[in-house]
C-alpha cells in the first residue's frame, strides 16, 4: 500500500506564493526504516534488498543495498549420544540376520574343544584321564550355569559339554548367534579364570589360549532330550574304554601308538575288558566314575517323592503345542528361584529313568 502525499500553494501573511513540492510515493517499509534510523542510537544494518523500493524515478539510480553473507556450514561434530536413526547408513542393518530357534522346543547347546590334543600335548594332560582337566571343564561349567539361569542341567565329558535350555526359554529371543556366542564366551572365559585352581601355575601354567566351539540343535520332545543325553553318555563310556585300554598298551605295554591302534581295532567292550585285566591287571569297573560316565552338572530343588513323579508324567501327556505365556514378574520369580538353586556335579546314570524322574524340573 502507498502513501500519496501532495502539497499545494500556499498565500503567506506578506502575500507571497510559496512554491509548490513535488509528489513523493512513499511505502510503509521506507517510512518505517527512516523512523527506526531516527530512533536508534547506532546505525542500523542496511535493510534487505527485498524490502528496499524505489520511490520515485528520481530516486531509481541509487544502488539497492548488497544481499546478506550465506552463513558457513558449521565445522562442529555431533554430541556422542547423539541418535543416527535418520542416517543413510542405517540401511546396512537389514543384512543382519537373526536367525530365531524354533519356538517349543528344547535347545541343546555343546561346546567342543577345538585343537584339544594339541593344547593337552602343550600342557602335559596326563593319559588317558587327566583328573586336574576334566574338574577344570566342571568347575567352568558350574560357573556357567551360575551366570546362565536359564540352564537347567548340563553334561560334560573329555573336552566337551552340552547345556540344555528348556523349550519356554526366551532368552535373547531364541537368536542362535547370541546364545551360541555368549554360551561359549562364558564357558572359555570361566575355564581360563579357573585354570590356576587346578593347575600349578609353577609347574604347569597356562601357556595357551584354550579355543571351544559351539554348535545349537533343537529337540521337540523330552524323549529326544534323553535319548541326546543318553547318547553322549554311551559314547563316553565306549571311548573312555578305548583309551583305557590304547595308553595301557603304550605306557605299560611299551606298544607303539600305531601298534595300538591295529590292536585294538575291530575289538568289542568284552576284548578291551579281557586285555586290561589278563595283561595289566586293571578291572575297568573300578575305574574312576567321572571317567566312565562323565559329569552332570544341575540345579537341584530337591528330590521328589513317587506321587510327585506320576504328576510329572500326566502334565508330559497334557501339555498342548500352544506354549505358556508367563509375566514379566513370573520370570524375575523363575530366575531368582534358579540362581537361588543348588548347583551339584555328579557322576551318575542317566539313561535310566532314576535321574530324571526324581528330578522333573530338569526337563520342564
Amino acid at each position: 500500500m502507498t502513501l500519496m502525499v501532495r502539497c499545494y500553494p500556499v498565500i503567506s501573511r506578506s502575500c507571497h506564493i510559496l512554491p509548490v513540492t513535488r509528489t513523493h510515493v512513499m511505502t510503509r517499509t521506507a517510512t518505517a526504516t527512516a523512523t527506526a534510523i531516527r530512533r536508534s542510537p547506532t546505525r542500523p544494518a542496511p535493510p534487505s534488498s527485498t524490502t528496499t523500493t524505489t520511490t520515485t524515478k528520481k530516486h531509481s539510480h541509487q544502488q539497492s543495498s548488497p544481499p546478506p553473507k550465506q552463513q558457513q556450514p558449521s565445522s562442529t561434530p555431533p554430541p556422542p549420544n547423539a541418535q543416527m536413526a535418520n542416517s543413510k547408513y542405517e540401511y546396512t542393518r537389514t543384512f543382519e540376520t537373526p536367525h530365531p530357534l524354533l519356538p517349543n522346543t528344547y535347545i541343546i547347546l555343546r561346546i567342543d574343544g577345538r585343537s584339544f590334543s594339541t593344547f593337552s600335548q602343550t600342557h602335559n594332560f596326563r593319559k588317558p584321564n587327566d583328573p586336574r582337566a576334566l574338574s577344570l571343564m566342571n568347575a567352568a561349567a558350574s560357573r556357567t550355569l551360575q551366570a546362565l539361569p536359564d540352564i537347567p542341567i548340563a553334561y560334560g565329558v573329555s573336552d566337551e559339554f552340552s547345556f540344555l535350555l528348556p523349550r519356554r526359554c526366551t532368552l535373547f529371543d531364541r537368536r542362535e548367534d547370541k546364545l551360541i556366542s555368549t554360551l561359549v564366551s562364558t564357558f572359555t572365559g570361566w575355564y581360563v579364570f579357573l585354570w590356576p585352581r587346578h593347575f600349578s601355575p609353577e609347574e604347569e601354567p597356562l601357556r595357551a589360549p584354550p579355543s571351544f566351539d559351539c554348535r545349537a540343535v533343537c529337540y521337540p520332545s523330552r524323549g529326544n532330550v534323553r535319548d541326546y543325553f543318553a547318547w553322549r553318555q554311551v559314547d563316553a563310556h565306549v571311548n573312555n574304554l578305548y583309551n583305557t585300554a590304547f595308553w595301557a598298551l603304550v605306557l605299560k605295554g611299551g606298544v607303539g601308538r600305531r601298534e595300538a591302534e591295529e590292536e585294538l581295532r575291530g575289538t568289542f567292550a568284552r576284548d578291551k575288558n579281557e586285555l586290561l585285566f589278563s595283561r595289566f591287571g586293571i578291572n575297568y569297573n573300578d575305574e574312576e566314575a567321572m571317567y566312565k560316565k562323565g559329569s552332570v552338572v544341575f540345579r537341584d530343588y530337591g528330590v521328589v517323592e513317587e506321587d510327585q513323579e506320576k504328576g510329572g508324567e500326566e502334565e508330559e501327556e497334557e501339555t498342548t503345542a500352544v506354549p505358556e505365556v508367563k509375566s514379566k514378574t513370573q520370570k524375575e520369580k523363575e530366575k531368582k528361584r534358579a540362581k537361588k538353586a543348588k548347583i551339584v556335579t555328579e557322576h551318575v546314570d542317566i539313561i535310566n529313568d532314576e535321574f530324571w524322574e526324581k528330578r522333573p524340573w530338569l526337563l520342564e
